[in-house]
């Protein structure tokens, strides 16, 4: 089912997230989560594409089991960072061969390993590009992230969102927000692009967080601000691996269940492939009923 079929019904979404294992690992893990998460009945379920597409192969390969083994509804992440044309048509080609109709396409991270990486090379410079190409190739639905605190390399918060409208333009059905920590922060971002036009489903990323250096490695990758409540959480239980685990999962149900009293759209929970973790945090969210 396509995403815009999806977010056609009023009840807000319930969506999840897992990453592939390095390339040396073997699968079972990941598939051990989906198989938890798969109970609590996730209208899809999106599979991220590791830093300058070094995990594509195994991107399809999870996508492509979750949509065939276990029936859940797979949003394959793409990137077009490092990417050519032709190596993105035979992803396009692998997907569609699948029976995958969800993608979320996005400018992604250069690789870890290098520094001076040149994405003037690229065939494709931002998402927009992507997303403009993939809708002119195939007939996916396409999701794509938002930044409701700007992303981080660009200077003015502003020219950010006014770039997200130009690629929700491109042929956009769905925005995942980057994570945050104050819903404050997504209410604002809510209702400035909402006067700007963009008027597809947006749905906030919310990831829980669960140890200190966590949190400070999270932080310094995307730039998300820590709310006081939470600098102070971390501070109580930075010495106390438990404690900081239960409090991160209940800051993480009562930011969710901020969010879905004001009538969001849908919640998408990346859980780190931790079936766990996020059986605690949606058991403890009331969650609205159909309409």
């Amino acid at each position: 089912m396509k995403l815009k079929e999806i977010f056609k019904g009023e009840r807000p979404v319930l969506s999840l997230e897992v990453f592939p294992p390095k390339q040396d690992t073997p699968l079972d893990g990941v598939f051990k989560a989906i198989s938890g998460l798969k109970e609590l009945e996730p209208s899809f379920i999106s599979v991220t594409y590791g830093a300058g597409g070094s995990q594509k192969g195994r991107t399809v390969e999870i996508a492509s089991t979750l949509k065939n083994h276990y029936d859940v509804e797979p949003m394959a992440h793409l990137t077009c960072v490092g990417q050519k044309t032709n190596a993105v048509d035979e992803v396009l080609e692998d997907l569609e061969k699948s029976g995958i109709e969800n993608i979320l396409a996005l400018s992604g991270d250069p690789p870890r390993d290098q520094p001076d990486f040149d994405r003037s090379k690229d065939d494709f410079k931002y998402a927009s590009e992507l997303i403009s190409y993939i809708k002119r190739k195939r007939d996916f639905s396409i999701a794509a992230a938002a930044y409701p605190e700007g992303h981080k390399d660009c200077p003015r918060i502003l020219s950010d969102w006014e770039h997200l409208k130009h690629k929700v333009d491109q042929g956009v059905d769905l925005l995942v927000t980057q994570l945050f920590f104050d819903n404050r922060i997504f209410f604002h971002f809510l209702e400035i692009v909402r006067g700007m036009g963009v008027n597809c489903p947006i749905v906030p990323g919310i990831m829980p967080v669960y140890n200190a250096k966590q949190i400070k490695r999270i932080v310094s990758l995307c730039g998300a601000s820590m709310p006081p409540e939470m600098l102070i959480m971390v501070d109580k239980y930075a010495d106390s691996p438990e404690d900081m685990k239960k409090a991160g999962i209940e800051y993480a149900i009562n930011q969710i269940q901020g969010l879905l009293d004001h009538g969001v759209d849908g919640v998408h929970v990346m859980p780190l492939n931790q079936a766990s973790l996020a059986k605690e945090i949606v058991s403890g969210l009331s969650w609205p009923d159909h309409k």
